[in-house]
């Protein structure tokens, strides 16, 4: 009995053992759940305090303690227990900052926090979770050092910080025995590559590209023998490509460009048997390429051009890469022969190849013909090549670009060359080609621009030429072509620029000329034309070049000519040109050179700007000119005010009396209206003169203090024709000061504008200006500071980003500047280049629009059309601009209609996604309105909410209103301008649109 009762203890003690140990087990799960509860408690509390609305962002809304942690959104747990293992919050619009309690979280393997708005620090306490692989932060706006600590993890595969503002230099003291992916592209990182970083072999993966990283690449690069990936360009590093490198036989991927390395490509990259793409453009690399190199079979990329490489290419180039699909090897020294193009027809994908600027020589063979049906831009300029050009190019089908310039090609163009339909550039000039041009040139409708100077084309321009609809530069220029220029020429509505100097046309300047709406540029000096000089001229309002010279030209200058206000260059010389200079010649206000010397021109020289500049060689060997005593001509007969000749003195005699009777009357009328026309005088001069109603004036040295001598400390931008610095004047004021570069074509006219345009428009939300200051050397208009700068860096910088809310207020403050301009204002103005970089914001985010410097006064009414000289911006211009040749204020519409689709999508209109026949506005209607989410930038989804599922009713509120705002772009950005709606009707429907945003 002793036993069992002794027995019957043990057991009991057993299980009050057993009961114990479950206790404690519970109390220690229990407390280890609860640290992984605070410790995301603790990161939602500091990634949710940006500043922003807390109803706006997921994890606010769904990280309550009502539920389960292990259910929460972008939790994962262990199956085996109540343990974070994964926190994946990428796209959440996130802000504020990484909370340094997420290192208690002892069990995470993955932290994904990317693409969203943090800031602050990288917690060096996160260096401390003993189990983390993934370490994904990019493109967020971290800022200071790389925490030492992180480089020190064991357990680290993945480390991916690209895109933030990181600074400091990469840590020194690397150990990490799993490390396959480094990641740190894209931030302000300095210094030098750690030698330890080489010493991860498990390493596959390593970005360090667009950084300001020094010194030399480690030659220890080559013990990584699993890279497969690496990129190291745009940095400033110096010295030799390692020949270590050729060690990396698994890499894929190699990107040392646009560094200063220089040294000679290393023949062991040979060795890179598995390399699919090579990039050295831009490196200061010099010497051969090494043979060894053909040898990487499995290259699509090969992009060495703008070095200084030397030597030949080998002719079984092709037949060793024949996976080429980009093949760039332009400027450089390379000389040889070019059997290796032929070589390329084994290279099925080729689509670009560039050998422009070397030493090449030799023919190009008819095989040419038999390369890639995908070529689409064949560059070979500014070389050495000879024999005639291969009848086998016009089986290339799908070339765009064809450049065979600046060569010693000889023969006739062949005519299997006008069977490239796709072909929109094609370039032939400074060759030695002879024959004529054949009609066929009329079937390559998509040819924007043909350019042949400077060879021995003879016989005439074929009419056909008129069937090429979409032409804009023609340059037949230094050839042997005669016969008259065909009508179908002058009626191609689109050309910009017509260049058929030096050649033997005959015949006269017709009419039809007056359909060239758009042209700037004319160049038919050195010919046999002949005839007067057509008033039709006088209708080329948008032209800034003309040169007639050595023609045989005759009778009078048409005083139509006087109407060319914008033009620059007016050469009339060496003509046989009689009577008066036009009186009109004086409002040539932009004329940089006026030759009319070599004719028979007589009587008084005009008065004005162009002739107070102009020089005796300008009007030198004329008939009998006078007036001028600066150029020593002699003075003018008293009596004697337009031309001497005898049958004008004729008729002066017959309407003499006429004239004197009608002077009584008008002296009597003159004492009725004196006082009025003082009156109107008073007001004219004032309206011409718009520059002069400033209420300060700022003399240079102010300016010149004001900026600290224009030091490019205080440099804000640069444009076409100038610079803006930022300044301080006097009284303190801030300012900006647009300084206008004299030398470039255009910029006198274009302060001209600006000045004229913004001297009479006053709105809250039109760049006021506050003075000017010119004089013949120097010109800047001083403008209010706007310290927010242009829409344009908010829409596509890394560290800013725009609420929706803060978009459709610039979108209403631009509809309300556009719509003052067109409709309030007493005269109409359309702006002309509305892009965001002329969008400006002051302090409060108000959106200004800027830049007027090519805007048109229109003194008609609101559908009026004016020619331009300038066309904007391409993929904010109109369509019509490129046909008509006119602006209305219905071009500003379209502009609008295109910035806010782009202010929806976060897409450039010359995105590089954009091609062939599709364009930003295409691509936004293939989305309407069924798919209109997915076109969306990805920067408003993150500020307003990330998980949409969560919240059907803010995304049915989201998704009405980015329809509405695509809905109206859509309507502004019409080809046919009637259809577009006017910016007065615009403004209320924005007005709504806010309204809405603010009320949900």
């Amino acid at each position: 009995m002793a036993f069992l009762f002794s027995g019957n203890q043990c057991l009991l003690f057993i299980l009050l053992l057993l009961l114990l140990h479950a206790t404690s087990a519970a109390i220690a799960a229990a407390l280890e759940n609860s640290t992984d509860l605070a410790s995301l408690l603790a990161f939602k509390a500091a990634s949710t305090s940006g500043g922003g609305d807390a109803s706006d962002n997921i994890i606010a809304a769904n990280w309550t303690t009502d539920s389960p942690f292990c259910t929460w959104v972008g939790v994962r747990c262990s199956r085996r227990r109540p343990r974070v293992v994964s926190l994946n919050l990428s796209s959440f619009s996130l802000q504020g900052t990484i909370s340094p309690h997420l290192s208690n979280l002892s069990f995470l393997s993955s932290l994904d926090l990317s693409n969203n708005s943090l800031s602050g620090t990288i917690p060096d306490t996160l260096g401390r979770l003993p189990r983390l692989a993934m370490l994904l932060l990019s493109r967020n706006l971290l800022s200071g050092p790389i925490p030492p600590s992180i480089f020190n993890m064991s357990s680290l595969v993945s480390i991916i910080l690209s895109f933030n503002n990181l600074s400091g230099s990469i840590p020194t003291q690397v150990l990490l025995p799993r490390i396959e992916r480094i990641f740190v592209k894209g931030n302000l990182l300095t210094g030098q590559i750690p030698a330890d970083l080489t010493r991860c072999l498990t390493l596959q993966q390593i970005n360090l590209g667009e950084n300001n990283l020094t010194g030399s690449v480690p030659s220890s690069f080559g013990n990584l023998s699993e890279l497969v990936f690496l990129t190291l360009g745009q940095n400033q590093f110096t010295g030799a490509i390692p020949a270590s490198i050729g060690n990396l036989t698994k890499i894929q991927y190699l990107y040392l460009a646009n560094s200063d390395l220089g040294g000679e490509i290393p023949k062991e990259l040979g060795n890179l048997v598995n390399l699919q793409e090579l990039y050295l453009h831009r490196s200061g690399i010099v010497g051969s390429i090494p043979i060894s190199l053909w040898n990487a079979s499995k290259m699509i990329i090969l992009a060495v051009s703008v070095n200084n490489l030397t030597g030949p290419v080998p002719p079984t180039l092709g037949k060793s890469m024949s996976f080429l699909r980009i093949l760039d090897m332009a400027e450089n020294t390379l000389s040889g022969g070019l059997d290796f193009i032929a070589s390329l027809t084994k290279c099925s994908d080729l689509k670009f190849l560039g050998v422009s600027y070397n030493q090449f020589e030799g023919v190009l063979p008819d095989a040419y013909g038999n390369l890639s049906m995908d070529l689409q831009y064949f560059h070979a300029s500014g070389n050495h090549i000879n024999g005639s050009i291969p009848t086998g190019l016009g089986n290339l089908s799908s070339l765009i670009l064809l450049d065979l310039s600046s060569n010693e090609l000889r023969g006739t163009i062949p005519r299997t060359l006008w069977r490239l339909k796709k072909l929109q550039v094609m370039y032939l000039g400074f060759n030695r080609l002879t024959g004529s041009i054949p009609s066929d040139i009329g079937l390559m409708t998509n040819l924007a621009k043909i350019s042949f100077p400077e060879n021995r084309f003879s016989g005439q321009i074929p009419d056909s030429v008129g069937n090429i609809s979409g032409l804009q530069k023609l340059d037949l220029s230094v050839n042997k072509l005669s016969s008259t220029i065909p009508l179908s020429l002058w009626s191609r509505i689109g050309l910009i620029a017509l260049d058929l100097s030096q050649n033997r046309f005959e015949g006269l300047l017709p009419l039809q000329m007056a359909k060239l709406k758009v042209i700037d540029h004319i160049d038919l000096r050195s010919n046999r034309l002949s005839g007067n000089i057509s008033s039709a001229l006088g209708e080329l309002q948008s032209i800034t070049y003309i040169d007639l010279s050595n023609n045989s030209f005759h009778d009078q200058i048409p005083q139509q000519l006087g109407r060319l206000f914008n033009v620059e260059y007016l050469n009339l010389s060496h003509n046989f040109l009689s009577g008066i200079i036009p009186k009109s010649f004086s409002n040539l206000s932009y004329v940089k050179s006026l030759d009319l010397s070599f004719n028979m021109l007589e009587g008084e020289i005009p008065e004005g700007k162009v002739f107070s500049n102009i020089s005796i060689t300008s009007l030198m060997e004329n008939r009998a000119l006078c007036g001028a005593p600066q150029l020593k001509f002699p003075p003018c007969p008293a009596n004697v005010t337009t031309s001497t000749s005898s049958a004008k003195l004729r008729l002066l005699k017959y309407i003499l009396p006429s004239i004197a009777s009608v002077l009584v009357f008008l002296a009597c009328f003159s004492l009725f209206i004196k006082k009025f026309m003082r009156k109107k005088a008073k007001t004219s001069f004032m309206e011409e003169s718009p520059c002069l109603n400033y209420h300060r004036w700022i003399p240079y040295f102010e300016l010149s203090r004001a900026t600290d001598n224009f030091s490019e400390d205080n440099l804000l931008g640069r444009g076409s024709i100038g610079k803006v610095y930022k300044g301080s004047l006097d009284d303190g004021l801030a300012v900006a000061v647009k300084v206008l570069n004299l030398e470039v074509e255009g910029a006198s006219r274009s302060f001209d504008a600006e000045c004229h345009t913004l001297g009479q428009v006053r709105h809250r939300n039109l760049v006021k200006i506050i003075s000017t200051c010119s004089n013949l050397e120097f010109k800047a208009l001083v403008l209010e500071f706007m310290p927010n700068q242009s829409l344009d860096k908010w829409l596509y910088s890394e560290n800013q980003c725009l609420t929706l809310l803060q978009r459709i207020n610039i979108m209403l403050d631009v509809s309300l500047g556009l719509d003052y301009l067109h409709h309030q204002h007493p005269h109409v103005i359309v702006h002309c280049d509305l892009k965001p970089s002329n969008i400006l914001l002051d302090e409060n985010m108000v959106a200004k629009i800027s830049d007027f410097g090519i805007a048109k006064l229109m003194l008609i009414d609101n559908n009026s059309t004016t020619p331009t000289n300038n066309i904007g911006t391409v993929g904010y211009m109109a369509p019509e601009y490129g046909s008509t040749g006119g602006v209305t204020i219905r071009g500003d519409v379209y502009s609008f209609g295109i910035l806010l689709l782009e202010l929806v999508t976060g897409k450039k209109p010359v995105d590089t996604m954009f091609s062939g026949e599709l364009n930003l506005r295409q691509w936004v209607c293939n989305a309407y309105p069924t798919a209109v989410m997915e076109i969306v930038d990805n920067n408003i989804l993150r500020i307003e909410f990330a998980n949409l599922q969560q919240h059907s009713d803010r995304v049915n509120i989201l998704h009405r209103c980015l329809s509405s705002i695509i809905e109206v772009g859509l309507h502004c950005s019409k080809d046919l301008p009637n259809e577009r709606l006017l910016m007065r009707d615009v403004v209320p429907m924005l007005q709504d649109m806010k309204n809405g945003v603010l009320v949900n």
